[in-house]
């Protein structure tokens, strides 16, 4: 992988991933940018005692452009993008619309090919395995902003998901707190070490699902499985087997094996509800151990949280979505409409030929 950073015209940090060592990047953007002005601010909820962002600048953001004007293609003659070379293997970019910026964080854009009719389940394992090199370098860079105590790679996919670029990409957030869900599993995990005599319980969750018959893959160094208490209807979580707190932590065996069983996972996703339906919106989020004080979670380390990634969709049957109404928005109940087990029995149906 070769890595070279620029700048584009407004100031913000732009990073070429390439698979070839050779490869030159020195082209200018040529664009007449003012400087980005944003209005991030993070607010507190005494009740819930989470965090909210406040960014009204996002408001203005670009929605669903035509294909000829999309941002995240690279720059064709006349036609200006956010990337400015004519080709590219992986760009990330500061967001020009960022939920998260200066002391609150900072907000990055992933393009994971520079083919806009593509889509990750189409990547080659070397273009995944450079995704893969790409997330882990941000997330290992990110971590060193004194600003950041929480790095977040996730990729939105779909229109029914929010995504308003069609463009194959991904978003990277790194927060200035610990987020409400991962305080929620190291409390969990807190629980479990003190009531087990130091049981760790992702070692314990991972064992008792790999006995269990909601496995969908399992490969020498990853697992991918559906919880016993998934949320959506479709839901996958893929774990290294020997558990690490993120990315920079994987070893180069588990590394070489990701892109397989992902890429394997993203296609069978798309074809949960059969030919000829459209392709399966999901969020695939990478949950990765915070790098801020731990000190309020009862003894609990870094190296005691397992990088996993959690992936679902929201369509719960052809033509038909899975809304989060009163149960699930006002009180945070999820309801399930597709037993954890006939969705991993569906999953494996559709295994690939």
């Amino acid at each position: 992988m070769k890595k070279t950073s620029t700048r584009l015209a407004d100031g913000r940090e732009l990073i070429y991933y390439d698979l070839r060592d050779d490869t030159v990047r020195d082209v200018a953007d040529r664009r007449p940018l003012d400087a980005t002005v944003t209005t991030s601010e993070i607010r507190r909820d005494p009740l819930l005692g989470d965090s909210v962002a406040v960014a009204s600048h996002r408001q203005g953001r670009t929605y669903h452009p035509p294909a000829d004007q999309c941002p995240l293609c690279p720059t064709r003659g006349e036609r200006l993008s956010e990337i400015p070379d004519s080709s590219y293997d992986v760009a990330v970019f500061e967001n020009r619309f960022p939920s998260l910026a200066g002391d609150s964080g900072r907000c990055e854009v992933v393009c994971f090919t520079s083919d806009h009719d593509a889509s990750f389940a189409g990547l080659t394992e070397d273009q995944a395995r450079l995704v893969l090199d790409a997330w882990t370098d941000r997330t290992s860079e990110l971590s060193h902003l004194p600003s950041v105590e929480q790095v977040f790679c996730f990729e939105n996919r779909g229109a029914e998901i929010g995504v308003t670029l069609q463009h194959p990409h991904g978003q990277i957030y790194a927060y200035p707190f610990t987020t409400p869900r991962t305080a929620q599993m190291l409390r969990s995990l807190a629980a479990h070490k003190q009531a087990t005599g130091g049981r760790n319980l992702f070692d314990d969750v991972l064992a008792r699902e790999l006995a269990d018959e909601r496995v969908v893959l399992e490969g020498e160094h990853w697992a991918a499985f559906v919880p016993h208490a998934a949320h959506w209807p479709y839901e996958v979580h893929l774990y290294p087997k020997r558990r690490v707190p993120d990315l920079p932590a994987l070893d180069e065996a588990a590394r070489t094996e990701f892109p397989q069983l992902h890429l394997e996972l993203l296609q069978r996703f798309d074809r949960i509800f059969g030919e000829g339906e459209p392709p399966t919106p999901y969020i695939a989020a990478w949950h990765q151990a915070p790098f801020g004080a731990l000190e309020e979670f009862d003894g609990v380390t870094r190296d005691d949280f397992a990088l996993h990634l959690e992936l679902f969709t929201v369509r719960r049957t052809s033509g038909k979505l899975k809304f989060l109404a009163g149960s699930e928005s006002g009180m945070n109940v999820f309801i399930n409409d597709v037993p954890p087990e006939a969705a991993a029995e569906r999953l494996r149906e559709v295994a690939s030929s």
